[in-house]
């Protein structure tokens, strides 16, 4: 569908591992779509918050999300979905 096209490469990935934890809000997760709370974080760089993923956040924030099948490149996109939604 021209829906599935056009959809950001990362929301197939968000919305397989990720939306469990950041869609609640889950253990300080920060929520999607929540500017308040991606500003600080978006902030700080693509880059510290693709090392964040990759290396996870203890406590709460396992590494690479739990998406060991992913690439670095997956989660990098993820990452920007997150991000483009957040701001």
């Amino acid at each position: 569908s021209a829906a599935s096209i056009n959809a950001h490469p990362g929301k197939e990935i968000y919305d397989q591992y990720c939306y469990s934890c950041h869609n609640p809000g889950l253990n300080g997760a920060p929520r999607l779509g929540d500017a308040e709370a991606w500003a600080p974080r978006i902030a700080q760089g693509r880059a510290i918050l693709l090392t964040s993923t990759l290396e996870g956040i203890a406590p709460a924030m396992p590494q690479r999300g739990l998406c060991l099948s992913c690439s670095d490149d997956d989660l990098a996109a993820a990452v920007d979905y997150m991000i483009e939604e957040g701001q």
